[in-house]
């Protein structure tokens, strides 16, 4: 189911949804062949184990929410943005963006250059939009744009076609940046979030691919969400078995599907159309039916889900959240 629920028993990392990483878009900003939208959703609006709503407040203050950018192909990050957000206060938050080079792109402090400074987050149906030299700025509420059939993946993949997501919301965070500050050519991407509550910097959840954490991750998981891409070779056999066991690969056969899919990180190149699993992933991108043919060695290949209908054609491109949870959130 992508990367929502990515915690322990279909739960949250650290058992907060606000940590929870959901998905990640790279693609061309439609009609400017020289700037990019990258997109870092979190927070699903519903938990599934026990069913019900999850925090109204969009982001958590001590935590760190970020977008790491591999220009050099070692799996290493050389460029990071990183967004933090202020306590809510009468049910307002604001949102800090700073991008990160060099050696700092792969720490852990909350550090670097500022490019947006206290932007309103959105809390209901307007989109508040920060605009700031070639950068654009988004961040809060949206409907959420995965599309699947959770319920028939719980039920043995057995698929009647209900998307889980169609009144679902989720948090994102959405940038539209230039081409050149992405780094020359063919680069990788993934997010992370970081916890600070304990007062020191936590990895919380991480992932680049959709949904390989919830569905092969299996034993490893508190290793994998805590891991580096650098480092996922060291998962190749646990993915393996969770193929082994869903697909009935042969051993030597899982664990050659196991390394395409690691490092866990998506590669983008901005000079080409972008279309999952290729190149980047777009809001309506299949991934689900692509992810399915894999897992199962071809024997499912769809769950009937199709892409929602409520996508924007201008920044920000995710669509309104829901009316009854943005009516709850202006409430507020």
């Amino acid at each position: 189911m992508s990367h929502h629920y990515s915690g322990p028993n279909f739960g949250f990392p650290h058992g907060d949804a606000r940590l929870d990483l959901t998905d990640l878009y790279a693609f061309p900003k439609p009609g400017s062949a020289g700037k990019s939208i990258l997109i870092m959703n979190v927070h699903p609006s519903t938990s599934l184990i026990p069913p019900g709503p999850t925090a109204a407040d969009p982001f958590a203050p001590d935590a760190i929410y970020e977008l790491k950018i591999d220009t050099d192909g070692d799996a290493v990050a050389d460029i990071a943005y990183r967004v933090h957000f202020s306590p809510s206060e009468r049910g307002a938050q604001t949102a800090t963006l700073r991008r990160v080079e060099g050696a700092e792109a792969a720490g852990t402090e909350d550090a670097g250059q500022v490019i947006v400074e206290r932007a309103l987050v959105s809390m209901g149906l307007e989109a508040r939009v920060t605009d700031a030299g070639d950068f654009r700025f988004f961040a809060g509420w949206r409907s959420d744009p995965f599309f699947f059939d959770v319920m028939g993946a719980l039920n043995k993949l057995q698929f009647t076609g209900d998307d889980y997501f169609a009144d679902k919301d989720v948090c994102s965070i959405v940038l539209e940046i230039p081409n050149c500050a992405l780094g020359p050519g063919r680069v990788g991407f993934w997010c992370r979030t970081m916890d600070g509550a304990t007062g020191k910097w936590v990895q919380a959840d991480r992932g680049g691919r959709p949904s390989q954490t919830p569905f092969l991750a299996g034993d490893v998981n508190a290793a994998y969400l805590l891991g580096e891409p650098a480092d996922d070779a060291r998962f190749i056999a646990a993915f393996a078995h969770s193929l082994e066991h869903a697909g009935g690969y042969t051993p030597e056969e899982a664990t050659r599907v196991a390394r395409t899919l690691l490092p866990d990180i998506l590669y983008y190149d901005p000079t080409r159309p972008a279309s999952f699993p290729d190149n980047g992933r777009t809001l309506t991108d299949d991934v689900q039916d692509i992810f399915l043919g894999i897992l199962t060695n071809g024997k499912v290949t769809t769950d009937r889900v199709g892409p929602h209908h409520d996508l924007l054609a201008v920044f920000p491109y995710v669509g309104q959240p829901h009316a009854a949870r943005s009516a709850k959130l202006a409430a507020v």
